[in-house]
């Protein structure tokens, strides 16, 4: 697939702007941008610089967790008058070129993810030099401090697996495969590593490629037929969930599905009871926090967190709650 490793290949989004009006007489700027940012519908919200925000993440082609990520930050450069700038690679030394991209560029602002955070060091104190500001997103939270973001918007990837050992314990499973879908990322260790902490049962990690489903899906369906004891496979990611229910219906296994992250599919499955649960980590949220504390970083010298992550999650999604979300998902924002 097509990689795109210079600041040409970077896709501009959210372009539409329109300057209002200013203060409000009778409730003040700040009830007047409250008043407007409910009636933008599309348009700008306030009437601050144009401001141009760079997101640059360490997603692959095709992974529909981004496209929700992405959706909330769209949404908060429309309302807050931002040019917002998206680009990725998996592959953590384009990742961290485009982020050096960005600073030649001089923007205004980086969002950037700490999936390899070793590779994403150098890029990230130059953004910090250059005198960007730069906000950590999604993975990295331990680093983000260290390499001088302003702070971190996600889920403690420690947390959410300790989360889903306690879940698999009420569900009275005994042995977890914990599907990691990318070597050497950092947030799927943890992930495992806390699912181990907390559950009294057996966790075994199985490493896939997970560019290449047909490849996850045998070795899921592989895993399963030659050991029986496994009733419970933990994918780390929501697209990966479907694949490990064909991989278990192959297998003529009983194992149960859960996973991390939902989308519309995931949604269906928690109905429909092919998934036992999920583990939201709100993924809109984060795209839209993100653009939302550099806007106000940049209008207001504001920082939140306190030099600690800003948590978007977990939480534990289940049948109950399937029915409300699926809509939500369905229109790409949960």
């Amino acid at each position: 697939m097509a990689r795109f490793p210079t600041w040409a290949g970077i896709a501009l989004a959210g372009a539409l702007s329109l300057s209002l009006a200013g203060c409000s007489s009778t409730g003040g700027k700040h009830a007047e941008d409250a008043r407007k940012a409910a009636a933008a519908q599309g348009r700008a919200a306030v009437n601050t610089p144009r401001w141009t925000f760079a997101m640059i993440t360490h997603s692959g082609d095709g992974d529909t967790f981004w496209d929700i990520v992405q959706s909330g930050a769209k949404q908060a450069a429309i309302k807050d008058n931002v040019n917002f700038l998206y680009s990725h690679d998996d592959q953590a030394q384009q990742q961290a070129q485009l982020v050096d991209a960005a600073v030649d560029k001089k923007v205004d602002g980086i969002i950037v993810t700490l999936a390899k955070p070793d590779a994403m060091k150098a890029a990230v104190q130059r953004a910090e030099k250059a005198g960007i500001p730069v906000i950590t997103v999604n993975s990295g939270s331990a680093e983000s401090k260290a390499f001088g973001a302003l702070t971190h918007v996600g889920q403690d990837e420690t947390i959410a697996g300790e989360a889903v050992g306690e879940e698999l314990n009420k569900r009275g499973k005994k042995k977890a495969l914990c599907v990691l879908h990318e070597q050497g990322n950092v947030g799927h260790e943890q992930r495992c590593a806390g699912v181990a902490k907390t559950f009294t049962g057996k966790v075994e990690k199985l490493y896939v490629n997970g560019t290449d489903m047909p490849d996850v899906q045998s070795a899921v369906e592989a895993k399963l037929q030659a050991d029986r004891s496994v009733d419970a496979v933990v994918t780390l990611g929501a697209p990966y969930a479907d694949t490990a229910v064909k991989a278990r219906a192959d297998a003529g296994s009983k194992a149960e599905i859960d996973t991390f992250d939902l989308n519309a599919e995931v949604a269906a499955g928690l109905r429909n009871g092919t998934l036992g649960f999920a583990v939201d980590q709100q993924p809109y949220l984060q795209g839209y926090q993100a653009v939302d504390l550099l806007w106000l970083y940049k209008y207001n010298g504001d920082v939140l967190g306190g030099g600690r992550p800003v948590l978007t999650g977990p939480q534990i999604v289940t049948k109950d709650q399937a029915s409300a979300l699926e809509d939500y998902a369905k229109r790409g924002t949960r």
